[in-house]
């Protein structure tokens, strides 16, 4: 099945929304809808995995444009392209793989989904930045790699709220307007 005009809209609607969501002041850091839209592209392009890992990353690409831009007006102190960017990029398309499970309505694959592609998130990319020595700037000991992932647990709780958030929108509204579509 082909995606049909209507559908390919409300892709770029929800892309272009999420990006804008990501570059919001004042949200909590970690807050972001990137890890349930990778879960949400997952499900829906199950079959032609290729297509899968778009969504996810158009989404942080265009937030990141954004916030690039508005660091260099000096209208924000975060900075879109960064060294290590390219990590985050491929942690975030490899959650996409959590969601090829979510065809069936089984609330018991969403919860596991939604639990564990944050998780997933949390612990590697922690890891990476213990590993390389950025970040934080821990030894690369065992104690620095707990430390590493303690001082990352404040984000950690608002990526997990977040994943269901904007799962549970992005999946409810897209069943209810599509509620006989097939994932291609």
């Amino acid at each position: 099945m082909k995606l049909n005009r209507q559908i390919t809209i409300a892709l770029v609607i929800m892309i272009a929304t999420s990006a804008l969501y990501r570059v919001m002041p004042g949200r909590p850091l970690g807050f972001a809808p990137q890890i349930a839209i990778a879960l949400f592209s997952g499900s829906l392009f199950a079959t032609k995995k290729q297509y899968s890992f778009l969504l996810p990353l158009l989404s942080m690409f265009i937030s990141d444009l954004m916030y690039q831009v508005l660091y260099n007006n000096g209208l924000s102190s975060i900075q879109g392209f960064y060294s290590g960017q390219i990590e985050n990029y491929i942690l975030i398309a490899a959650t996409t793989v959590f969601g090829y499970s979510l065809q069936s309505a089984k609330p018991s694959k969403f919860l596991l989904s939604f639990l564990s592609a944050p998780t997933a998130y949390f612990l590697v990319s922690n890891f990476l930045v213990w590993a390389q020595g950025g970040g934080y700037h821990h030894p690369i000991t065992a104690t620095g790699l707990v430390q590493t992932m303690v001082d990352g647990l404040p984000f950690y709780p608002y990526s997990v709220v977040s994943t269901v958030v904007f799962g549970a929108v992005l999946f409810g509204a897209f069943r209810l307007a599509v509620p006989k579509f097939k994932a291609i």
